[in-house]
């Protein structure tokens, strides 16, 4: 029975998510209605010492972040940086490459050390513009940056500094360049299959005559100067952003080291910041500003004119997509702590091959929790001792456990519920029933890519 309730949860979520009604009213709906289920006297203690406190947690963290990330999305739109920028790409490698430059831009930030909720923002004014002008259906742009930022520079090409390719180090002592070779190959074939995919969709579409659509939602503020800004200060601040951050997470820690005290007044208590928990979220916000005052530098004029009601609508929009996630996160949070939780779990250790047992439990929990990075932690908090006696059994190096349990945390961590597929729909101001259909197959293809990493391991020997 209690297996059921976290299943029943979990795709009550999923329906709700799908059908377009709000996850910050729904997320604890379904959670606390899973602990009726378990135990009525948990409801109230759950709701506010696990639900609220996962959540609030959450924006405690992250929202500057989607603050600062839709403003700099903002302000790129307002200033034309992102229709200059789309009009020298499109004039560069044509109008029928529209997607892979967007794959490609998604793809360079995230790398870069972006954060993806901050690529979503960044990233929508100048694919909303490009898809347009190419007269590309607006419902295949989720599905394009999810291939650019939530797949194979998330967590399978080595050294990026992602937090999902960031967590397995505690557990296996290995570095974020763990198994360069698998990474390699396995960023390669979700390259190549999703490319071939959303290009599929393209043609498909362009065969009914589908052109961008009518009546749409969320549209970017057209840019109404006749002379475009230079292609090259255009791009300048997606170079700052990207350049800083990986500068400041490097300089937060040097100035501050890995914890900080500082007290207020004589009779002030000590304020303890453990500085390495928060320097990649200080030094994502700082590469942000940097980035907001560059736009600002060199388009000052048409910034200001707008500015006002723009970062109204951004502030708004950041509000909704970090509520959403933070919702999710909540969820996640308590279903981890049901009965139900705990027997999935203990199933997945009966898979006998360590590699498979390893993907299959990191994806299905990061997919009932509708985190990849919550998924993979549960995951292998709970099971990384058994998963470590196992490939040493079978002699297979730690390096592998590493990118095969990042690669599988990027997979079925996509379904309705997800925070990050929220955000992107909320920010291109499409519905579930417009555009998710395209975002899971992306998904498929990105757990298909762990199965073909591992098989390519047990052929060659190589990582």
């Amino acid at each position: 029975m209690s297996l059921v309730i976290v299943l029943g949860a979990l795709i009550f979520l999923m329906l709700v998510a799908y059908r377009g009604y709000s996850v910050i009213l729904f997320a604890p709906v379904a959670a606390l209605g899973a602990v009726l289920l378990t135990d009525p006297s948990l409801v109230a203690p759950m709701f506010s010492g696990v639900f609220m406190e996962k959540m609030v947690g959450f924006v405690k963290n992250y929202f500057p972040v989607f603050m600062l990330g839709a403003v700099f999305g903002k302000v790129i739109e307002l200033s034309g940086f992102s229709k200059s920028i789309v009009s020298a790409v499109i004039g560069l490698i044509g109008r029928e490459r529209a997607m892979l430059s967007i794959v490609v831009v998604c793809a360079i930030l995230t790398y870069g050390g972006v954060s993806l909720f901050v690529v979503v923002f960044a990233v929508y004014p100048f694919a909303a513009e490009m898809f347009r002008q190419s007269d590309i259906p607006k419902r295949l742009i989720p599905c394009t940056i999810a291939l650019g930022a939530f797949t194979f520079t998330m967590d399978a090409l080595p050294g990026t500094p992602q937090i999902q390719n960031i967590i397995p180090t505690t557990f296996f002592k290995t570095t974020t360049w763990a198994a360069p070779w698998l990474g390699l190959i396995g960023s390669l074939f979700i390259l190549g299959v999703g490319l071939y995919y959303i290009e599929s969709r393209r043609r498909a579409a362009l065969a009914r005559k589908e052109g961008y659509g009518t009546d749409l939602r969320n549209e970017p503020e057209p840019f109404e100067q006749e002379q475009l800004p230079s292609p090259l200060i255009a791009v300048l601040p997606l170079v700052v952003v990207g350049v800083m951050n990986f500068v400041l997470t490097k300089l937060v820690l040097r100035f501050y080291g890995p914890v900080h005290e500082f007290t207020l007044g004589a009779q002030g208590k000590p304020v303890v910041t453990q500085i390495s928990a928060v320097a990649a979220i200080w030094a994502v916000e700082g590469a942000l500003l940097l980035g907001i005052l560059t736009v600002i530098a060199f388009a000052w004029r048409p910034v200001l004119a707008k500015f006002a009601d723009g970062s109204k609508a951004a502030v708004a929009g950041s509000l909704l997509a970090s509520l959403n996630t933070a919702s999710e996160y909540g969820f996640g949070g308590v279903i981890a702590l049901l009965p139900g939780f705990v027997l999935i779990s203990d199933a997945l250790r009966a898979i006998p091959n360590p590699l498979i047992n390893e993907a299959v439990s990191v994806t299905v929990l990061a997919g009932i929790t509708g985190s990849a990075s919550g998924g993979m932690s549960i995951a292998l908090a709970a099971m990384s001792d058994t998963f470590i006696a196992a490939a040493e059994a079978a002699k297979i190096p730690l390096e592998v456990l590493h990118r095969v349990a990042s690669m599988a945390s990027g997979g079925m961590d996509t379904l309705p519920h997800n925070g990050a597929v929220i955000t992107l729909l909320a920010v291109t101001g499409l519905t579930h029933k417009e555009a998710y259909k395209d975002i899971f197959a992306v998904t498929l293809i990105k757990s298909a890519a762990v199965f073909f990493v591992i098989a390519f391991y047990y052929l060659t020997g190589i990582y």
